[in-house]
């Protein structure tokens, strides 16, 4: 689950078009926009993987909070920009 959350769950949301958009033209404000909007896509598509983190994300206010911080950092960091 480490991996997931660390490496392949900020991946999939990186690649996300419109989160790309707002990082290369967009203030940080909407940038964390459409990076939560992304986050949400993909964590609806690991409902299929690993029903223990969706139900997680989902019911855990804490845990979900942690989450959208954690991987907005990873992937809004390897934009070139700093947090």
């Amino acid at each position: 689950m480490h991996r997931l959350i660390t490496e392949d769950i900020p991946q999939r949301v990186a690649v996300a078009r419109a989160y790309q958009n707002a990082r290369q033209n967009s203030d940080k404000q909407n940038v964390r926009i459409e990076h939560d909007k992304a986050l949400a896509r993909v964590m609806a598509a690991v409902l299929k993987d690993d029903t223990e983190l969706f139900k997680q994300f989902v019911d855990n206010e804490g845990f979900r909070r942690w989450m959208t911080d954690t991987v907005f950092g990873l992937t809004y960091e390897a934009s070139g920009r700093s947090v």
